[in-house]
């Protein structure tokens, strides 16, 4: 992966710490006369862009750019740099949090003591309140933008976008309460599958280049200003060739009192997010805690990828990861916190679901695996200068496939090479399968890596196959690649190439199946192979047939006789 010449500031922050904070206020209506919710601001921490080179990413080439931005120019305002992203969400949260809040519904208890009481009654004008709190927005032409499935059970796709409309912005003079004010900043397509309990998370770059017909080449956040979320809606639908069956607002205001609320999430960062000009934010590599406010920082820091290039597709990977912590954090907290978690979104959430809906589709997910059953990705593209203006260019055919596989139920990616921000932003669940059948993705989703491949360490190399030299063509590739070799024979004949890895050496491990060429996905040695190396690789019958084998890796593979004996 090409980096950027600059480098990403290393000053230090805020910390973040293990955070154990207490459950907040849950907050109430205001959604504004617009219809939109009077508090959505989306995970963007900041409009302008300012690198300085542009360099493709391996797998779909994608570039940095220089001095974009995702909203319009607006005159001068002495009053401006209150509205700025760069002032990171914490100056957002923290001053709601100072002020008296709106309250939508108090908290679980009110429920069940209106039950005690009235006998139902009460809850039933609770539930139609919260109701009328979330579809608050949620005008006709949405409705008809949207397409019911046939079945409950059936997978359906819903669009989730982040608007950067909180309450100080859309009671201003500069912003207004009307959308045609404001862009998406984040935009992610969700595939839900119930009756398999599947999630796929695709993100797609606010500044994908679309035409747009009467309104001509925009950027595809400019949809929402120019239609609301009908308009919006339309788009993303005709843009990933799929019907869209539901729609949601996402202030990150509600997505910090969320995380605060079931108790912070714990995400596992590839590397250090140092990002002291925009977010304030200094985390350390490795797995930590985040409470709510720290969370929804994380969700916007994209400086802090600078040096990487494409700082808006490694944030998007940590929005994914953010959902995924939560998600998970929440379907293993049993119904009561679903029930908590579904009243403290009301007052941040426009949505066409109703609280039945979600809490029915949550239910149906009681027992997701969220490190399996939820599969992510986002739209290749590469950036362009066009016409004065940085966008984000799809490539058609990439994006076209990853749709095919998306509907398919299958993770988006067939190769790891495809998701360049492995290994450096955070993750959720599974990326890769080389498979191409849904009901075989079980098997083989865990073949992509989500680590960065290191190029050393100790290898033990096994031929498994019937055909001499096998193991030793495979150590002399690794040894070229920086690896320290040693070769044998395998117990048995082997039907299937393996790489086995040692304690904390998966990263060693992926290097070694990525030098080899393989398709095939590391895995943790289980006591059956040598314990004293890094790394195993075992050859087996597969690869002599050339299905273990990744394309341009004929080096590694052998040329030798088959003989009824093996050979290192």
């Amino acid at each position: 992966m090409g980096k950027h010449s600059a480098k990403a500031p290393q000053a230090s922050g805020a910390a973040d710490g293990q955070i154990q904070a207490p459950l907040p206020d849950v907050p109430k209506a205001g959604h504004g006369s617009s219809g939109a919710s009077s508090r959505k601001f989306g995970f963007n921490a900041g409009s302008g862009r300012d690198k300085s080179a542009r360099t493709a990413h391996a797998g779909f080439g994608h570039a940095g750019r220089e001095g974009r931005s995702s909203r319009p120019e607006v005159p001068s305002n002495p009053n401006a740099p209150r509205y700025s992203r760069a002032k990171g969400a914490g100056e957002y949260i923290e001053k709601r949090r100072r002020r008296g809040r709106h309250h939508v519904l108090r908290t679980v208890l009110v429920a069940i003591l209106a039950v005690i009481v009235s006998g139902g009654v009460a809850v039933a004008a609770y539930i139609h309140h919260i109701n009328s709190t979330i579809n608050a927005g949620v005008d006709t032409k949405l409705r008809k933008a949207l397409v019911e499935t046939k079945d409950p059970g059936d997978p359906f796709y819903m669009l989730l976008l982040g608007i950067d409309k909180d309450e100080e912005r859309a009671d201003s003079a500069e912003y207004g309460k009307d959308y045609s004010a404001y862009r998406t900043d984040t935009i992610i397509l969700a595939r839900v599958d119930p009756r398999n309990k599947k999630v796929t998370l695709i993100s797609i770059p606010r500044d994908t280049m679309i035409d747009m017909g009467s309104h001509g080449t925009q950027k595809i956040n400019a949809a929402y200003s120019f239609g609301g979320a009908a308009y919006a809606t339309e788009v993303v639908s005709k843009f990933a060739g799929v019907s869209i069956s539901h729609y949601a607002e996402i202030d990150m205001d509600g997505f910090a009192e969320v995380v605060d609320a079931i108790g912070g999430v714990t995400v596992n960062l590839p590397v250090a997010v140092k990002d002291p000009k925009y977010t304030g934010l200094d985390l350390p590599a490795g797995k930590q805690t985040l409470d709510g406010k720290t969370a929804a920082l994380l969700g916007r820091a994209r400086h802090a990828y600078d040096s990487y290039g494409g700082g808006d597709f490694y944030r998007a990977a940590n929005q994914r990861m953010l959902i995924g912590a939560v998600i998970k954090k929440v379907m293993s907290s049993g119904a009561a916190t679903i029930v908590s978690t579904v009243n403290t979104l009301a007052g941040y959430v426009t949505t066409d679901m109703t609280v039945s809906s979600i809490t029915s589709l949550a239910t149906n997910f009681a027992g997701i695996d969220v490190d399996k059953d939820i599969y992510s990705g986002q739209c290749p593209t590469t950036s362009e200068y066009v016409n004065n203006t940085w966008y984000e260019v799809a490539d058609a055919d990439a994006w076209a496939k990853i749709m095919e596989r998306v509907d398919k139920g299958l993770p988006p990616y067939s190769s790891s090479t495809q998701d360049f921000t492995a290994g450096v932003a955070g993750s959720v669940g599974v990326s890769t399968s080389t498979s191409d059948d849904s009901g075989s993705s079980d098997d083989s989703s865990s073949s992509g890596t989500t680590v960065t491949p290191e190029y050393s360490g100790t290898v033990l190399v096994l031929n498994g196959t019937t055909t001499a030299g096998v193991a030793g063509k495979g150590a002399s590739t690794l040894s070229s690649a920086g690896f320290t070799t040693s070769t044998n024979d395998a117990p048995s004949v082997q039907s299937k190439t393996a790489v086995y890895y040692n304690g904390d050496s998966a990263a060693n491990a992926a290097g070694v199946a990525k030098s080899l060429g393989l398709s095939v996905a590391p895995v943790a040695n289980d006591g059956n192979w040598d314990s004293s190396v890094d790394v195993v690789v075992v050859f087996g019958t597969d690869w002599t047939s050339g299905t273990a084998t990744a394309t341009g890796t004929a080096s590694a593979t052998t040329t030798g006789t088959t003989t009824t004996s093996t050979g290192n």
